[in-house]
């Protein structure tokens, strides 16, 4: 799983730029170069008389590298209201899905929509056009054309506390039209005024990453991230989460493996990731300390040979270690220097996977292509955490 704090995810991206045509004026698509399975997508759709070239293009690469194909849409006319830029969001999503270059990277079951300013309002618009969004996010909307009460898509409003443009009391009335069984959550970020969204920030991200997370990609793992409150209130003045709505994900470790460790062969082994089909691998054969093991095609070379010891560790290169640098989740799956510490011991286990004796929590990898890194993250029973000695 990826660090929601991180600027970057861990997918490496690429952009094509997008004719005008099929219900909206052209845009850009970015999108992760793995190839090695579909992705949730998401629409966006910049404000009254903005270009996505000039404010929203930010957002882009950086969702892309999350694991998102992310379309950014130039809207037919500049002055377009939110009902127009809400249709235009909805084309641009056809338009992904069959058409575009990318469409066999999309998971047509898995869309999503971003608007800012009156774009979020065209974004709200479209979740109540078409209900079988997975998510929307409005910046700072503006919603001329009527409330929430027909929107049954899980809905993320963030708005600014200094925006005198779209006041935080119009969103104080708009949110609470949201129906009572929708997934919804409303946040006031500090210091934001109207165009804080149109400028690169971490903090915007952030959240925007938790909902798409949680709702596109149905990973509930970053529920604990808004649930039962927002976990990382920096840069936020007040937010409202219906964590009542919002699927529930275990954050909590077990103290030990919740299976019985499993007795791997001795002697040098690779370690195969069963989703991947790729080895744990110490990149560029380095011995530096430090260094975070990652994803590669399996090869046969000592920096993919593990040897299981009688003391829990997993040890390459014959004295060097696998070691987590921390205990918490997302905390670096890394070499270093073997020295006994609890951090170093892991529990080889019949179910495939891999835990650690500190932590109780599961070598994990976000991803299946090459060069994705390994991290700790709560044991959740899927592939990414299950892996093979042999």
């Amino acid at each position: 799983m990826a660090s929601v704090a991180a600027q970057y995810g861990p997918f490496a991206t690429a952009q094509i730029t997008v004719p005008p045509g099929n219900g909206f004026n052209g845009g850009f698509i970015y999108y992760p170069t793995d190839t090695s399975h579909t992705y949730g997508a998401v629409a966006i759709v910049p404000g009254y008389t903005a270009l996505f070239a000039n404010e929203e293009a930010w957002m882009g690469p950086r969702l892309a590298s999350f694991g998102f194909v992310v379309i950014g849409v130039e809207t037919n006319n500049r002055n377009d209201y939110d009902t127009a830029r809400g249709t235009q969001l909805l084309a641009a999503l056809d338009y992904l899905t069959n058409s575009s270059a990318v469409r066999d990277r999309v998971d047509r079951n898995r869309l999503s929509v971003i608007g800012h300013s009156m774009g979020g309002g065209g974004a709200l618009y479209a979740a109540t056009q078409r209900p079988s969004l997975k998510a929307a996010i409005g910046l700072a909307p503006f919603k001329p054309s009527g409330n929430l009460a027909s929107d049954n898509v899980p809905t993320m409003i963030i708005g600014g506390i200094n925006d005198t443009t779209v006041t935080p009391s119009y969103l104080d009335g708009l949110y609470p039209t949201l129906p009572a069984s929708t997934p919804g959550a409303y946040i006031q970020l500090a210091n934001a005024d109207h165009l804080y969204f149109t400028r690169p920030n971490d903090i915007e991200l952030r959240s925007q990453i938790e909902w798409l997370k949680i709702f596109v990609d149905n990973d509930t793992r970053y529920t604990q991230f808004l649930c039962p409150s927002i976990k990382d209130t920096t840069g936020i003045v007040r937010s409202s989460v219906k964590c009542s709505t919002i699927p529930s994900g275990g954050s909590t470790p077990p103290s030990s493996p919740s299976v019985p460790p499993s007795s791997p062969p001795s002697g040098p082994q690779r370690i195969l990731g069963s989703q991947s089909g790729r080895c744990v691998d110490v990149p560029n054969a380095t011995h530096d300390n430090g260094t975070r093991v990652q994803l590669y095609d399996c090869n046969g070379q000592a920096n993919q040979q593990w040897t299981y010891t009688s003391s829990k560790q997993l040890t390459v290169y014959g004295n060097v270690c696998l070691d987590a640098a921390g205990s918490g989740n997302g905390s670096a799956v890394q070499i270093y220097s073997c020295n006994g510490q609890p951090n170093q011991q892991w529990n080889v286990n019949a179910n495939g996977t891999i835990t650690g004796v500190q932590s109780g929590r599961c070598l994990d990898v976000w991803g299946t292509g090459n060069g994705q890194q390994f991290q700790l993250w709560d044991c959740n029973g899927q592939a990414n955490q299950r892996f093979g000695l042999s």
